[in-house]
């Protein structure tokens, strides 16, 4: 079959701009959900929500507050009581559609949280030139998962309308908090991939322009994002200092050491503590402080090494203050090769769309992606994984801003999307 972006043009730039006024942070994105759900249902599929897509022992980095928000949002935005209680408090979906004949099961993945960027509001500035810019402020989609929900969209719609000419399943699998790396942990462990032969998921942006697509990204970080409580004991800093017991010395020291972590041989290593909030009165010892913090590597091996260095200096520096402390993992993801049968696929698909260079030399992502914990899982079970990346230009790098994309390369995208589906589910 012949696959061709105009049927779909209006729905990817009208959909894409849609989701970019309402931009929600991770495991709140309950309107969104509502929104995916209601098209895929639209389009014919079976669309499973909840603890069916979620394992609720396996999230990280889950604020309560931050889901009764999301929830209270989406009664205001008009989403049923019966939609919501079927969400059970838990966002992203899985839209599942079988043609009724015999053939592999292809998983396609994409993500639907924004970042904690305010958009900007310069004349010049795209979304707000046409009237699409965030209508939260604080909360941006600054890193394209507008761009991947609509594509994901586009490509579910292409799926039902040529669904007779397909074999096999389809599961469209529309993933939560992907920011801060979050979300793919609960979503693996709930077992919706393990039954499936082929996964797919991709990026727009990144180290690729409009009219390229990188097949063969590396560089996919392993990563750890902790959340670092000490607990001291106050005391007044003038009359009885001896008595207290100082978090906030234990935190610094430890903010201080932990940079200093010898970088691994082997590979590529990172650390970085993002915040610190400690104390609670100049004359009061502090006995409180928080450390928020991430350690990467290039391979599970060393992103574990780097991960028990900064263990033992956080332990070492709260013995040394006679301080408590807890670590809470908020976040992880892992490395990822992709198998050579899906990177064929890919670039016969990509070489199918008229004028799309396709990049078969090694182009580093330099970064983490939770989507890895699921190409991993299908991995796991036997089945077959790939991750590649949608070149699109743009005025400025990704969660800042200005971020925004060319639309015009949302077309291709679909194309490569399209054309992958139908190598692997062809009804030849």
């Amino acid at each position: 079959m012949s696959v061709c972006a105009a049927k779909y043009h209006d729905q990817l730039i009208s959909i894409r701009r849609h989701l970019h006024t309402m931009p929600e942070e991770g495991w709140s994105e309950f309107t969104t959900t509502a929104f995916l759900v209601g098209k895929l249902r639209e389009y014919g599929y079976e669309v499973l929500v909840g603890t069916k897509v979620i394992n609720p022992d396996n999230c990280l980095g889950r604020s309560q507050k931050v889901v009764d928000d999301g929830i209270e949002r989406a009664r205001a935005n008009g989403v049923c009581e019966e939609l919501l209680k079927e969400m059970g408090g838990y966002t992203g979906c899985v839209g599942i559609l079988d043609t009724g004949r015999p053939g592999p099961t292809l998983a396609c993945r994409f993500d639907i949280d924004c970042v904690p960027v305010t958009e900007s509001t310069e004349a010049d500035h795209i979304p707000a030139k046409e009237g699409f810019c965030s209508t939260r402020p604080g909360l941006m989609h600054a890193c394209g998962h507008d761009a991947h929900m609509s594509t994901g969209l586009a490509v579910a719609h292409w799926i039902a309308d040529n669904a007779s000419e397909l074999c096999g399943r389809v599961k469209i699998l529309f993933q939560p908090a992907e920011e801060g790396v979050r979300g793919a942990a609960g979503m693996a462990a709930s077992g919706v991939v393990d039954d499936v032969d082929y996964f797919l998921g991709a990026h727009i942006a990144m180290m690729c322009k409009t009219g390229e697509i990188s097949i063969k990204p590396y560089g996919f970080l392993c990563t750890t994002k902790l959340d670092v409580t000490y607990t001291g004991r106050p005391a007044h800093a003038g009359v009885e200092p001896n008595a207290g017991r100082n978090a906030m010395a234990a935190a610094c020291n430890a903010f201080v050491q932990l940079l200093g972590i010898a970088r691994h041989g082997s590979g590529m290593t990172r650390i970085n503590v993002g915040q610190l909030n400690a104390g609670e009165g100049r004359n009061v010892i502090p006995s409180h402080a928080v450390m928020k913090m991430e350690v990467r590597g290039e391979t599970g091996e060393i992103n574990q090494y780097m991960y028990d260095s900064a263990v033992a200096i956080i332990q070492g520096c709260a013995i040394s203050q006679g301080c408590e402390y807890t670590i809470e993992k908020m976040g992880e993801a892992v490395d990822l090769v992709n198998d050579e049968e899906l990177v064929k696929v890919l670039a016969d698909a990509g070489l199918k769309v008229q004028g799309l260079k396709v990049r078969q030399d090694p182009m580093n992502f330099g970064g983490s992606e939770d989507g890895t914990i699921l190409a991993r899982r299908v991995q796991a079970h036997g089945g077959k994984a790939a991750y590649f990346v949608i070149g699109a230009d743009r005025p400025s790098g990704h969660h800042t801003s200005r971020f925004d994309i060319d639309e015009g390369a949302l077309d291709a995208g679909f194309e490569v999307w399209a054309n992958a589906v139908e190598e692997i589910l062809g009804n030849n």
